[in-house]
Parts: structure tokens; sequence; C-alpha cells
């Protein structure tokens, strides 16, 4: 039986890496979100074909290649993430201390990407009580049992998705697994986790610089912007408007309109999108003043372009119209956001046909979060 060549052994290491870096880049770009699949799918693509298990790269191999595209596209927003992600993961644990949480994943580790959650896990004979607790801090969460056939056996886990300012994962166990020894899927051995006690201490020797009562404070004073958006844009079903201009019926169907047509003109400029789907949230507060009482309403939760946009909606109107001024025309039209502005407005008109189909609000909503994590960690 021949052995192999250290030519060989240079190509199946060169091929590794190939693969590596492959699949990392799929599990980067969230084109797959498993490494068993991402590392088949990179070795069909290098190698053209079937490939030998035994050139496959690890899923430690293809997490450190995840590191290196993170520390590439996001640089220093990266260590400032990772800090916030472990206080928000702290504020979390002490709201559900009775659960015996612990923390794991890559927001312990320190292994995060843009769009990583932090990952918990719960002990408790019910899920309702957690929900509960959840309830009475007003997250939004869905609770989610997934089947998964492991060792042969079929197990049913509980999944309790949290949108926040980072998105959460609680896996919820039995009260008995809580001293149950977990297995890493990457490294094969058993799992890194910390108890409450135990990430406290963790914190304080990673930031020694931060006083950590102060910064979960901090965190619980920081609310989401989603939430605000929603708030807001909830009372506009009530609103019913002027069937002469919008004989679509209510704010909240002619704001989904807005923004559906919005998306297909720019999906990917996320200011100019919650410009479309936010313009008129100050009709639920004042009718007689929308605009200027929706931006007070939204105040640092939006950009000083989706401000702009906003602001001059109505005015679009009129040079659309034709019954703008010369003077107010021009100076409208040397602005770097004009053809947007005039762009918005046109999605505004389109927005009034009745009985079309739009996303609902919790569509829109995820889709905008989605783009935000992606474009901006």
């Amino acid at each position: 039986m021949g052995s192999v060549s250290a030519h060989d052994e240079m190509s199946n290491e060169k091929l590794r890496r190939q693969i590596a870096w492959e699949a990392a880049r799929l599990m980067y770009l969230r084109q797959e979100s498993e490494y068993m699949r991402a590392k088949l799918k990179a070795g069909r693509r290098i190698c053209r074909g079937w490939v030998k298990p035994a050139d496959l790269p690890s899923n430690r191999e293809i997490r450190d290649e995840i590191q290196i595209f993170a520390r590439i596209h996001e640089g220093d927003s990266r260590t400032q993430n990772l800090r916030e992600m472990r206080i928000e993961a702290l504020r979390l644990m002490r709201l559900l201390e009775r659960f015996r949480p612990k923390i794991i994943g890559s927001t312990f580790t320190g292994h995060i990407r843009r769009g990583s959650d932090i990952d918990l896990h719960v002990f408790s004979d019910s899920i309702e009580s957690v929900c509960a607790i959840l309830d009475g801090e007003g997250f939004r969460y869905e609770v989610e049992r997934k089947q998964v056939r492991k060792h042969g056996e079929e197990r049913i886990f509980t999944h309790i998705h949290i949108e926040d300012r980072f998105p959460i994962e609680l896996t919820v166990y039995g009260s008995m697994q809580a001293n149950f020894i977990f297995k890493s899927s990457i490294t094969g051995k058993s799992i890194e986790r910390a108890t409450i006690p135990e990430f406290e201490q963790f914190l304080r020797t990673e930031y020694p610089e931060i006083d950590l009562q102060e910064a979960v404070r901090d965190a619980e004073a920081k609310i989401d912007r989603f939430q605000i958006y929603e708030m807001l844009l909830l009372p506009l079903e009530n609103v019913k408007q002027n069937r002469k201009y919008h004989p679509e019926g209510d704010a909240l169907y002619h704001s989904l309109q807005v923004f559906d047509l919005a998306r297909d003109e720019l999906p990917y400029d996320e200011e100019f999108l919650l410009s479309a789907l936010l313009h008129d949230v100050g009709k639920a507060i004042d009718p007689l003043d929308h605009v200027s009482a929706g931006l007070e309403a939204l105040g640092d939760y939006i950009t000083d372009r989706s401000i702009w946009l906003i602001e001059h909606h109505m005015t679009a109107h009129t040079i659309k119209d034709g019954t703008a001024g010369m003077r107010l025309r021009r100076r409208m039209s040397q602005h770097e956001d004009f053809e947007t502005l005039m762009l918005l407005c046109e999605c505004d008109r389109n927005g009034r046909q009745r009985g079309v189909q739009t996303p609902d609000l919790d569509e829109t909503l995820e889709y905008i979060r989605d783009l935000a994590q992606m474009c901006d960690g």
C-alpha cells in the first residue's frame, strides 16, 4: 500500500483551507446556517463534485475563518457590539434568575459576527412561567418547538426567539437538566457556558474598567427602536382618512402600501424605507400638523436623512403638482436627496389603492430589522 507523498499532503491541506474559507463565507453571509451543509456545499464548489470526508475541514476551522471575515468586514464595531451583547445577556439572565440561566455560544466565547444572537439555556418545567416574565418586561417573542433526530432518537427542543436590540434565543430545558453536560457541535467537548455568578466574574475580568451595575442599568434604559416604530404605527389603523384623497382607507394600510412600493424601488436603503413607513405616524397624534408631531415622537430613533425626507414629503407634493414657488423648487432641487424625496412622493401617491396586498406590520419591521443587522451590525 503506497504512502501519501508530501506533495499530496500539501495539496490536501490547501484543499481543506479552501473549503473552510468557502464554507465560512457561506455562513458569514447567512447563505447557510449549519456547519455540515456549509462544508458540503463548499466542497462541491471547490472540487466541482464529490469530496472525501477526510478533506472536509472541522467546525472549529470554519468558525475561525468566520472570525477572520468578521474582523475584516466589521472592524472596531464588532468589539463594541460584543461588549454590549454581553451586558444585555447579563441583564436578561438576572431577569430570568429563577430559571437558573446559563450563557452559551458566541456571545460568551467572543466568536460573534454580524447578526449573531445571544444564546441562553434556561431550565423550567413550565414554558408559560418563562413567557410570563418576558410578557411582564414587554418583550416581543415567538415560541418555536423544533423536532430533531439525534443519535437515532427523536427529541423536541423548545426555543424562545426574542426580538430586541440584539436577537436573543432561549432554549428551554426541563428543570432536571440544569446540571446536564451538553456537548459542543464545534469542538466535540463539553459546551462552554456560565451561570450568573460565573459570567459576572468573567465580565469583571474582561472589562475591569466598567461598573457592571451601572452598565446593566444603562442597558435597561436603552429602548429597541423597532418597538418605538411599532408603538407609533399601530394607532394608525384607527385613523380613517378623507376618502377623496385616500380611497384605500386607514393610515396604517396606506403606510404599508407606501413601504412596499419603496421596497420595490430601493430595497437596501434603510433610511428611505423607514421614511416611507413612518411618514404619517403623526396623524394619530396631531392630524392638523402630522409632520411635526411625527418627527417629535420619532426623535433620535431615525437618522437626519430620514428626518429630512419625512419633513419635506408634503413639500414634494407641491413640487409634483407645480404649485410650489420657483425659489422653493430651486432650493429643494439642490439638496443631495432631492431625487429620493421625489421618489418618496411617488410612492406616497401610488400607495392609495383599495384591496392591494401588503406585508403585515410584523413582516415589515422584521424586514427592516434584518436589513439593519446586515448593513450595520
